[in-house]
């Protein structure tokens, strides 16, 4: 028999508004791991997975089309070619999204590779490391939020060129110098970095956690990450649960263009819910941040949660119409999509 753990959404979102601003900005860092200093991690360990996977059953819900994906549009390298001006966003899949922005690129998780670890993927990606010498990019600027093996991919990261600049967590440059990766900037949350032509680049808190083979629990921080050009301010979410730190980076940081934000792996709730938001949770995100566009993120790619894969976008049309909200200023691209950036306005 399944049994599905009590989970109320009423009670974890007045545990979340129960925290104070000032704790964003507490010391995140004891006896050699991270923290999110403003909630006390619950429990996931292996019997909580063994839980979720062998005893308790499908939250109750829609799943329409549970084989639907996004298209994947071909030719992403000719497209580009033909776009020589002008900043732009290209979702090359998962969290991979190529930007221009002036006349930088930006490259956000790079994951090319068929598998995260054990998930197949799902959809190709729009482009691989290759495509970037075809491209004739000059210097290629690379964020990672975490070391999953969705969004940190080590073969990913060794086929880009070697003069890439990395902008990371804390603990993770040696990680991509081992790589052969010589420019790595290693950031803390709130921290600050100058990047090329009047760019800067903030390492900001998401409330998350990390792991894999090689490191253990938390001894690497986790983040999301903002751009702010002359011509365009970009967020790029990562992986996150909702905690009101969206409303300080949004009171920090007035006027983001774009926020690229997480929507995968919610269902189940009672198992997700700290380290990963629910659509109606990413529009809050979204509105805290009090950004103009919305872009998700991480959709159609791989099956993580018990939700298909291509569902985090119908769910994200369900709650739009149902929340009245204005549906131009969510763009929900195709793999492949060329999104042009009209920037500041």
């Amino acid at each position: 028999m399944r049994v599905k753990p009590d989970f109320n959404e009423a009670s974890w979102r007045a545990k979340v508004e129960a925290v104070r601003p000032e704790e964003l900005y507490a010391p995140h860092f004891k006896e050699g791991r991270f923290f999110n200093p403003w909630i006390a991690e619950e429990s996931r360990g292996l019997a909580s997975l063994l839980q979720w996977k062998l005893f308790s059953g499908r939250e109750d819900g829609p799943v329409a089309d549970e084989g639907f994906l996004p298209a994947v549009l071909p030719d992403t390298v000719k497209r580009i070619q033909a776009k020589p001006e002008g900043d732009f966003v290209v979702w090359v899949g998962h969290a991979t999204f190529l930007m221009r922005l002036g006349s930088e690129y930006w490259l956000t998780d790079p994951m090319f590779s068929s598998r995260a670890l054990l998930p197949k993927r799902k959809t190709p990606p729009a482009l691989n490391a290759a495509d970037f010498k075809t491209l004739g990019i000059r210097r290629l600027n690379v964020m990672i939020s975490h070391n999953h093996y969705d969004h940190l991919d080590r073969k990913s990261i060794e086929s880009l060129p070697d003069d890439a600049r990395f902008y990371v967590p804390l603990g993770l440059k040696a990680f991509i110098m081992d790589l052969g990766k010589r420019d790595v900037i290693e950031m803390d949350w709130w921290q600050k970095a100058a990047g090329d032509r009047g760019t800067e680049v903030v390492c900001l808190p998401v409330q998350h956690w990390s792991r894999r083979i090689g490191q253990a629990v938390n001894t690497t921080l986790w983040a999301s990450f903002m751009v702010v050009t002359p011509s365009a301010t970009v967020y790029f979410g990562g992986d996150s649960g909702y905690f009101i730190g969206y409303r300080e980076i949004g009171r920090a940081y007035p006027g983001i263009d774009y926020a690229l934000m997480p929507t995968t792996a919610y269902r189940p709730r009672w198992f997700m819910h700290q380290a990963h938001m629910d659509i109606d949770e990413a529009i809050d995100a979204f509105q805290d941040l009090k950004a103009r566009r919305f872009i998700p993120t991480q959709w159609g790619t791989f099956h993580l949660g018990d939700e298909p894969p291509g569902y985090p976008a119908l769910d994200l049309k369900k709650r739009i119409a149902d929340r009245k909200l204005d549906a131009s200023r969510f763009l929900i691209p195709n793999v492949g999509e060329i999104i042009t950036l009209p920037g500041k306005t």
